[in-house]
């Protein structure tokens, strides 16, 4: 659920509020988010900040929604109502995005965030927001999603989330390997859960895309 901003956050927010304003993004502070409408659905950038004693830690998360893909992965997937309609297709932290997975930025609670937020509109004016622009189409995501069906996705924290978008997606990309996909979820999916509920699921899911065609 949506929850109060600490004066930490506020602060950091009024800071990047005009740097995402100029590229189109919207503050939704209840969300910790700065967020673009895209034809396809939105792209987003997400501050997600711990509070330790004496240090503060944040995390900047970014990604995609594509409405087509969602509007039929949130049927099958058990998130709560009130947050389908924000569920992002794809998300990435900006240290994984970089290979340095374990990255944070780390300050103390006196220390301003100006190289922070420095470094935050140096990253996505290089490299974060032509990386959104280009991976909200289903063509896109098919692509990040399933390129290496065999290997864990960057590109989406859950990975079962990434069996049923990715399936998703090759279907309406028409990826001519969506069979092999199948297959190769299915078996992902085994491994991952032995809760039949979610086995279930996604066998449910597999028989509407057999049936499924895009108007």
């Amino acid at each position: 659920m949506p929850t109060m901003n600490t004066p930490f956050e506020t602060n950091l927010f009024r800071h990047l509020s005009q740097f995402f304003a100029d590229h189109h993004y919207l503050l939704l502070a209840d969300q910790k988010q700065f967020r673009k409408i895209t034809p396809t659905g939105f792209q987003n950038v997400i501050f997600s900040p711990s509070f330790y004693q004496d240090e503060i830690w944040v995390d900047i998360l970014f990604g995609t929604r594509n409405q087509q893909i969602e509007q039929i992965a949130q049927q099958f997937l058990r998130n709560a109502p009130e947050f389908r309609d924000h569920a992002n297709t794809t998300i990435v932290a900006l240290g994984k995005f970089r290979d340095t997975p374990y990255f944070r930025y780390k300050l103390k609670p006196d220390e301003s965030t100006e190289t922070l937020c420095r470094d935050v509109e140096s990253f996505f004016r290089k490299d974060g927001f032509a990386f959104l622009d280009k991976h909200g189409s289903i063509d896109a995501i098919d692509t990040l999603l399933n390129s290496q069906p065999d290997q864990p996705c960057k590109f989406l924290y859950n990975q079962t989330h990434r069996c049923y978008k990715g399936l998703i997606a090759a279907h309406l990309n028409h990826n001519p390997r969506f069979d092999g996909l199948i297959d190769r979820y299915r078996l992902e999916l085994q491994r991952q859960t032995q809760n039949p509920h979610e086995q279930l699921q996604f066998e449910r899911l597999i028989a509407y895309l057999l049936h499924y065609s895009a108007n």
